[in-house]
């Protein structure tokens, strides 16, 4: 399905009280979860307004949903149907606490594949597209529903999992794949191999990257450092999550910029500490509302990440809210050391732009009741003096932060690798 072009917000906000009303309307009677949520909030029988259900309607948090599951294993109570109507099961990646189990219906998973066919179209991907995808084939959501939106529109589908990096690179060459669906670490990790392989990346078939899992396209220095890598191919972000599904997509006139695919999601941004809305242009976390997957939907949901909305026309064309920068961290990664908040996209930012970098890792610790931060770099097998690589990098992240936040470099192999999200972030035991 396409996704609607509205030209004003009264458009947006129509369709989606519309899709709000259908939502509360079969799940009200039938989904345990739900029905005691929207009595206590006087909703059970819909609402008037979007302003009345974001002021009536509780916001809901991950913690709650993992409390659900844990006190009615395996899957809690918020499912709309019997289990038996529910096809597809995934699961939430565990990056922060327990993995939550999540199941769909046929139905609701063809919704969510129309949610991957907007990021296709923003991206400019047809049938005529041969898309290879690098990631595990596991129970983690990743990539799973670009792999059945590409082959609902009709392309040829080239699975990578069970792969190493090697393998896949040739088998990107063998099957002449057009487009790759991966994380952006892996982006990186494949055109490095790649480099060291001898592989000619400039010869490749690639016209198209589309990742996402975590942040990264959206940061300049690392979209450089991929588009660079793999000689002239565009990279295209989105972000998604296992509870909703694909929220953003990346803007075909701005790169960096996400648009809200408000058909699907209603979307707003609260201050992450009191959980109040900030309407307008605002900076703060994003909640969200799906507008489908009647089996499991989540309403007014925390989803952690922090974000900078904006409205108004866009150059492309579109109406819809949109993050410039993406997702700009998570509440739940911001430390805070000597006074200043850190993100790992802000680090990722700096970290970027040294392509003598091959993986690094921020440790996390505590000294005399203080968070200390300290960063490892594995030296690429070019980049010669390690000592004044990390000098470097010492210099800039102090002129990002004005902190001193010690570098060191690793033995090569020292640092994991990744193929879907990475773990740079590591805390320390104390």
């Amino acid at each position: 399905m396409t996704e609607p072009r509205f030209t004003a917000r009264a458009g947006i906000e129509a369709h989606q009280l519309g899709r709000l009303r259908s939502v509360i309307e079969a799940i009200q009677r039938d989904n345990p979860f739900w029905s005691a949520r929207l009595r206590a909030a006087g909703i059970d029988g819909g609402v008037e307004s979007l302003g009345a259900f974001f002021e009536r309607m509780p916001l809901l948090t991950k913690a709650e949903l993992s409390a659900d599951q844990e006190q009615h294993p395996p899957y809690g109570t918020n499912l709309t149907y019997p289990t038996e109507r529910f096809t597809r099961l995934h699961q939430t990646s565990s990056t922060t606490g327990r993995p939550l189990r999540w199941l769909d219906t046929p139905e609701d998973w063809q919704w969510l594949l129309d949610g991957w066919q907007a990021v296709f179209d923003a991206a400019g991907v047809t049938r005529d597209d041969r898309a290879f995808f690098a990631f595990s084939f596991g129970p983690f959501i990743g990539f799973w529903m670009a792999w059945d939106a590409a082959l609902r529109l009709g392309c040829r589908c080239i699975p990578g999992g069970a792969m190493n990096t090697t393998t896949r690179l040739a088998a990107i060459f063998a099957n002449g794949a057009t487009l790759l669906c991966c994380t952006p670490t892996y982006a990186i990790r494949l055109g490095e191999t790649a480099r060291q392989e001898g592989f000619d990346l400039a010869a490749a078939p690639l016209q198209r990257i589309i990742v996402g899992g975590e942040p990264g396209a959206s940061i300049p220095a690392v979209r450089a450092r991929i588009e660079r890598l793999w000689s002239g191919a565009r990279l295209f972000d989105h972000h998604g999550m296992t509870e909703v599904g694909p929220v953003t997509y990346e803007c075909p006139r701005r790169p960096g910029v996400l648009h809200v695919n408000e058909a699907m999601y209603l979307c707003e941004i609260v201050d992450p500490e009191s959980g109040l809305g900030r309407p307008g242009d605002a900076e703060g976390e994003l909640v969200i509302t799906t507008l489908g997957r009647a089996g499991s939907p989540v309403l007014r949901y925390r989803t952690g990440d922090l974000v900078r909305a904006e409205t108004g026309p866009c150059e492309c064309g579109r109406v819809t809210m949109r993050f410039p920068g993406g997702i700009l961290g998570r509440n739940d990664d911001m430390i805070v050391v000597r006074g200043t908040n850190l993100y790992p996209g802000a680090l990722d930012a700096v970290m970027g732009r040294f392509a003598e970098v091959a993986e690094y890792r921020a440790e996390i610790g505590e000294r005399g009741g203080m968070v200390e931060l300290q960063v490892v770099v594995e030296p690429a097998a070019d980049a010669g003096d390690a000592a004044a690589l990390c000098a470097r990098v010492e210099r800039a992240l102090r002129d990002a932060w004005n902190l001193r936040i010690p570098v060191r470099a690793a033995a090569p192999g020292e640092l994991p690798r990744f193929d879907l999200k990475a773990r740079r972030w590591v805390r320390l035991e104390t």
